[in-house]
């Protein structure tokens, strides 16, 4: 896979640490735990959404955009570095988010990426839940054609097939990893939600032969509909680089126990995930994804999924930034 024929901007700060989780395995017994930290991966902060938009920003530059059409939830991680880096690259970013929880906490819909998204100048347009928000993209692309701009449309999550090439970038980069340090990594496990992020993994282990299977934790979608999706876009994305049926169905793999109320709503589970991180490793997790996923996998490990000894390596895809929007679901203490 030659990454190289494909258009690419480079301002991720790669390669990302691969960081052993010591006090959290020992104290929680059985398998070797790792994290992959996407989370800084630079641009606003990081986050994974951060090595799809090299490839989606390249191919917007291709197309002659000087305006950028992106939506998501309304804390979305993909919306804050996607108006990041339209800034740095002297571009309009249009940023249409979804209110998919109905909440009215004013942290949440102020404060976290919402705030920051404005500060890097994004004008921002509020619709609500179970809006075709790829209609209304187009809706608003024919609007600014009409006054002479050239638009470029981003969809949720930056997960097409070339948003799913920085992941596959990343199982790349994190089997180089694995080699020098002499890690076998046994299973990798992160938050899958729009499906980029584990499409272009399981694409990348499985075109570079290298047998490591892939979990995704989900955090909206029921299990069937979520590989579905995934597998989809996998296969568009093994398409893409030449390698028709790299990827099988029997390797988009989703567990989706740990959702709870839905998506943006995070579980008990959730919570206690981000405190236990952040309480014996010193790492944010964030509500909605990596929150979830780390739910999961903590879970997992609790019920004696993984053998002793195995290596796991969890992907951090970063959003701790959205925590500033969530207080008020902490139980965090008062103090004087």
């Amino acid at each position: 896979m030659h990454l190289a024929r494909f258009p690419r901007l480079h301002f991720a700060h790669l390669d990302t640490p691969l960081e052993p989780l010591t006090r959290l395995s020992k104290q929680l017994g059985g398998p070797n735990l790792w994290i992959k930290r996407d989370d800084c991966t630079g641009l606003a902060g990081g986050g994974n959404k951060t090595r799809k938009l090299e490839f989606l920003m390249a191919d917007a530059v291709a197309q002659g955009a000087d305006t950028i059409i992106t939506q998501g939830a309304t804390q979305s991680n993909h919306a804050r570095q996607t108006a990041a880096i339209a800034a740095k690259m002297g571009m309009a970013c249009h940023v249409l988010l979804e209110d998919r929880t109905g909440a009215k906490d004013v942290d949440y819909n102020y404060n976290g990426n919402v705030m920051l998204d404005q500060l890097f100048g994004a004008p921002l347009s509020k619709y609500p839940a179970g809006t075709d928000m790829n209609a209304a993209m187009i809706g608003l692309a024919d609007e600014l054609r009409a006054a002479g701009k050239v638009p470029y449309m981003i969809p949720g999550g930056g997960s097409n097939p070339v948003g799913a090439l920085g992941y596959v970038n990343c199982a790349l980069e994190l089997l180089n990893q694995a080699n020098r340090i002499s890690l076998c990594i046994d299973r990798v496990v992160h938050a899958t939600g729009s499906a980029g992020t584990q499409a272009g993994l399981v694409t990348g282990f499985a075109g570079s032969n290298s047998l490591i299977p892939v979990l995704g934790v989900g955090v909206r979608a029921p299990r069937e509909v979520q590989e579905a999706n995934v597998f989809k876009l996998a296969s568009e994305t093994c398409e893409l680089l030449g390698i028709p049926g790299a990827v099988k169905r029997d390797q988009v793999v989703a567990n989706c126990d740990y959702i709870g109320e839905g998506y943006g709503f995070p579980a008990e589970s959730t919570l206690e995930a981000i405190e236990l991180l952040a309480r014996t490793e010193g790492i944010l997790l964030d509500p909605v994804y990596s929150g979830k996923g780390f739910a999961g996998l903590v879970d997992l490990v609790r019920r004696g999924h993984f053998r002793d000894g195995e290596n796991i390596v969890f992907v951090h895809t970063g959003g701790s930034q959205a925590l500033f929007g969530y207080r008020q679901a902490f139980n965090l203490p008062a103090y004087d």
